[in-house]
């Protein structure tokens, strides 16, 4: 959508000197600052700070998320409801993906600001982003677990490039953070990374080769179990219990005791829960440590299994003595395919509504939300949609981004797109005609009227009359129309010309609105016939503006004066003769 490319106006508000005082209360948006008579308890400040119960709305860094998110919800709408749902399935996947990339997009765009405000916001899409993409694999994805992994290493990525440092190294294997690559490799499930990792430190010891290749053996037959493939539950389990059994012989013959390193890898993949809590700082995260233990102890986890694991993970992995942090709690909720507790976590913890408002809305469509009224009467999706959509009308900008946000929203949408759009400031008459276009498109006559209004009383306080009647025909206001049309004949009274004279050779059938109007027009379409020596024709249209009694009493005597020429027209004398024209106009002019 196209921006509008001021700036609001700032107001200030100068201080009470004759003893009365402000209050304030929530508008839309926006904090709303009054007169009142009583005093505020409390020292009293000479300074008025604007409050808003959005900022993120007016952050220039985030003018990206808004915008893109913007089409993508757009996009989204237009699914159709009676596509059977495994068609729509990976419509929506793709979705979900787009709204990640935009997160992303933006995130790493910050990141390269090197301005420490940007901090916060950094880590708040950060927590955005981890949170959405473990939604979308637990509620969206097929494979559970190679999803989950997917989520852990995408959030993970410092192994990256820690290992792009070792790999660019004269010496890989003799790097001093050599080990922590390959194990971090093994804890993320990335073994053929790791595989080839360690075939740089075989090479560096030849006397170990056997140990490293017995390694690399159990590495490469580990099983990973795919839903969509080939291979039933029960053959996995079968072919998994044979492998991790497999390593186990190798721990318990001592098979890597001259080598810890490679123990430790072989007690990681055999599960072993103390050598996985050994290594935090590799891990760095419970839910990281949940997703190793899954897969080298309980591969075939069921969904509604999930939450013990999580529960348990967290229990294990932070300090007795810390306390979960908010985030904890929204993984949490959502391990345990809680979706009303995520969303009402994340509206608590997050400042802003663009969160859980697009990811509700993705989930409602998906059937994956049950929808329940809400005591005010709005469904869950469509509250979200509101409460963002009303804080994206407080922007000089992206107000026009809620507009479609507010047509999504069949029970209150309508209603609130007319309250929000009666507070926009028309600051300039181009951006009243983008307002007004989104009036007439939708049929919501009583806004359209009241711009219309409000813009024809500015352009008359600034005498620009051409304008203001403009305006007052669209607004289909008679009244007003009559008293624009009086001013145009008395300014015509004063100098002897017409102002705008496109406009009025042009009003076509609007000139009907009002019978002043209608004499305007015709007035002036009088004048052109004079100007043009059409004197017949001249004639006849002045003689039946003076018998239709339309002309306004002051503008008598100038129909006179005009027909005074006209009477002199040899033709037109001969006809005012002849039919007593002139006994007509005097008798209907009652003089």
């Amino acid at each position: 959508m196209e921006e509008v490319d001021v700036e609001p106006a700032v107001t200030n508000i100068p201080a009470a000197s004759d003893g009365k005082h402000l209050g304030f209360a929530w508008g839309p948006g926006d904090i709303l600052v009054y007169e009142t008579l009583y005093k505020a308890s409390g020292t009293c400040c000479s300074f008025i700070h604007e409050v808003r119960k959005d900022e993120d709305i007016y952050s220039p860094n985030l003018r990206k998320l808004f915008n893109e998110s913007h089409h993508i919800f757009v996009g989204l709408q237009t699914i159709r409801e009676d596509l059977p749902s495994k068609n729509k399935k990976p419509q929506f996947v793709s979705i979900s993906k787009n709204y990640r990339s935009v997160i992303r997009a933006c995130m790493e765009e910050l990141q390269q600001v090197a301005a420490s405000v940007l901090v916060l916001q950094v880590s708040i899409l950060l927590a955005i982003e981890l949170i959405w993409n473990l939604c979308e694999s637990l509620t969206l994805s097929g494979s559970l677990l190679l999803h989950l992994l997917d989520w852990v290493r995408l959030h993970k990525a410092d192994v990256d490039e820690k290992a792009a440092e070792v790999l660019q190294s004269e010496s890989p294997a003799e790097h001093h953070d050599y080990w922590d690559v390959v194990v971090s490799y093994v804890l993320q499930g990335r073994l053929e990374e790791a595989r080839q990792m360690l075939v740089k430190q075989a090479t560096l010891h030849p006397a170990a080769r056997k140990m490293y290749k017995l390694m690399d053996t159990l590495l490469s037959k580990m099983p990973f179990y795919n839903p969509g493939g080939t291979q039933t539950l029960t053959e996995f389990d079968v072919k998994w219990r044979h492998w991790h059994g497999e390593v186990n012989r190798c721990l318990q013959d001592n098979s890597f005791a001259s080598n810890q390193h490679l123990e430790i890898i072989c007690k990681i993949i055999v599960g072993d829960e103390d050598t996985l809590l050994e290594h935090k700082e590799l891990l760095s995260t419970w839910y990281h440590f949940l997703v190793t233990r899954l897969l080298f102890s309980h591969p075939t986890v069921k969904p509604t299994e999930l939450h013990y694991y999580a529960q348990s993970c967290m229990t294990m992995f932070l300090d007795a003595r810390s306390v979960p942090e908010p985030l904890d709690n929204i993984l949490l909720a959502a391990f345990e395919f809680d979706i009303h507790q995520v969303i009402k976590e994340c509206s608590i913890a997050l400042n802003n509504w663009w969160f859980v408002a697009h990811l509700t809305d993705l989930l409602d469509h998906c059937k994956l939300l049950q929808s329940h009224n809400l005591h005010f009467g709005s469904n869950l999706r469509e509250f979200l949609l509101l409460e963002y959509a009303s804080g994206l009308f407080t922007h000089h900008s992206l107000w026009q981004l809620a507009v479609d946000y507010f047509d999504n929203c069949p029970e209150f949408g309508r209603v609130y797109l007319g309250l929000q759009i009666e507070h926009i400031p028309l600051d300039t008459e181009r951006k009243a005609l983008k307002v007004l276009r989104i009036c007439e498109q939708r049929q919501m006559s009583e806004q359209v009227r009241s711009i219309c209004k409000i813009m024809a009383m500015r352009a008359l306080r600034n005498n620009r009359l051409g304008s203001a009647l403009s305006w007052s025909i669209r607004a289909k206001d008679a009244a007003f129309a009559t008293l624009i049309s009086e001013r145009f004949l008395q300014d015509y009274c004063t100098r002897g010309t017409f102002s705008d004279l496109d406009l009025i050779d042009n009003l076509g059938p609007a000139m009907l609105l009002s019978d002043r109007l209608t004499f305007l027009g015709k007035y002036r379409e009088f004048h052109k016939l004079y100007g043009e020596k059409r004197f017949s024709e001249a004639a006849k249209l002045l003689l039946s503006l003076m018998t239709a009694k339309i002309a306004p009493r002051s503008f008598w005597m100038t129909l006179l004066t005009d027909a005074l020429p006209l009477l002199e027209q040899k033709e037109v004398g001969h006809r005012a003769h002849d039919n007593m024209d002139k006994k007509r106009v005097l008798s209907s002019l009652s003089i």
